[in-house]
């Protein structure tokens, strides 16, 4: 493993940590840490921000080719799967959901389940046609 590649490895866990503890600091409020939660995840961004200049600095710049259609239509169709499983798990896991709560959340969640399964076969699809 290259030395750089630690780097990158390590500020982003650090990061990654510090800026998830300040968000629990923030949103968690028997803590009473809000200000200290906000400082607390402006340093973990700052902390993930660096990993741009040492990967900038390790990684030149390749020429890019054509746009992969396949691959940008997978992204799509992944991010709208995942954010409709979520809406439905959260409709599921909320305090006390009615019976059309936990059915609309099931419905939601299997739904987004089966986008998410269906993104390699798209993605295959159209990585084929070109």
């Amino acid at each position: 493993m290259k030395k750089e590649t630690l780097q990158e490895i390590v500020l982003g866990t650090v990061g990654g940590l510090v800026f998830a503890m300040g968000m629990c600091m923030c949103l968690i409020s028997e803590w009473n840490l809000f200000q200290s939660g906000v400082i607390t995840s402006v340093v973990g961004l700052a902390i993930l921000l660096l990993i741009i200049p040492v990967y900038r600095k390790t990684h030149p710049r390749k020429p890019h080719g054509p746009v992969n259609w396949g691959i940008v239509l997978a992204w799509v169709i992944g991010i709208a799967g995942a954010l409709l499983m979520g809406f439905g798990m959260s409709r599921v896991m909320q305090g006390s959901p009615s019976q059309s709560d936990f059915f609309l959340g099931l419905a939601c969640g299997v739904a987004g389940m089966i986008v998410c399964v269906l993104v390699y076969p798209v993605y295959s699809y159209f990585s084929n046609k070109n």
